[in-house]
């Protein structure tokens, strides 16, 4: 959490189904190093000694950690979420990872906000799923080398909360998840009424949201959306009527 004055910016680390409790535990021994506190699992693997013999002082991270079984419950009131990935992929999923950006844009986009948001880290094998994709509103990717650009997971974490730790929150109060969550539906349900192409609508929902989710809405700027698109659904169904 970052605080400036009675502003907060809460970052949320989410690690889903993490494989190895080494890795756990340097992560939560991280969040320590920068000043972070707030850790979910999603169905991880077993926590015992190796994770705390990893997290060294971080122990109380780790045992004040929350175990939930999905990402969905993960991620329940974040305003944004973020998927931190490598960006190369095979063609058909390529798609799911652009636009990325780096920790320091991330950082530049976040700073002076104020409110929840979810940082994604997927499994060392394979990352996220496609439908775990989905479900960011932003791509967070970390320049590596092109001779080994895989991370370690908790090196990983390490070098995101390390630019994250020196955002400045302010009082631009981010739109509650829920209001954005409305704003979705009520935007997705206008490319059904105009009758937008079947096969171009999850591509189009996708970049809907990316392009909504790195503009970093703000509470009142939800609200004028929502009133616009409710607007011109009520002018389709007028000119329907008639």
């Amino acid at each position: 959490m970052i605080h400036l004055n009675n502003m907060s910016l809460d970052i949320r680390v989410v690690l889903v189904e993490p494989l190895y409790q080494g890795n756990v535990g340097s992560v939560a021994r991280a969040m320590k190093n920068f000043g972070f506190s707030e850790l979910i699992l999603v169905n991880p693997c077993e926590l015992e000694v190796e994770a705390r013999a990893m997290s060294s002082h971080a122990w109380d991270i780790l045992q004040g950690a929350t175990i939930v079984p999905t990402l969905k419950d993960a991620i329940g009131g974040a305003s944004i979420v973020i998927g931190t990935t490598g960006i190369a992929g095979v063609r058909f999923d390529r798609h799911l990872r652009v636009p990325a950006y780096s920790p320091r844009e991330i950082k530049a986009h976040l700073s002076g906000a104020e409110g929840t948001v979810a940082v994604l880290f997927g499994r060392e094998d394979h990352g996220f799923s496609r439908e775990e994709l989905r479900m960011c509103d932003m791509i967070m990717t970390i320049p590596t080398s092109d001779t080994y650009p895989v991370m370690n997971m908790s090196h990983a974490v390490a070098v995101v909360l390390y630019e994250l730790s020196g955002i400045e929150a302010g009082k631009n109060r981010l739109a509650e998840a829920s209001d954005i969550s409305l704003f979705y539906d009520h935007l997705f349900q206008l490319l059904d009424d105009i009758g937008y192409p079947v096969h171009k609508k999850e591509k189009t929902r996708l970049m809907l949201k990316r392009i909504f989710g790195r503009s970093v809405l703000l509470e009142r700027e939800v609200q004028t959306l929502r009133g616009v698109v409710r607007r011109i659904q009520r002018n389709l169904d007028r000119d329907k009527r008639h």
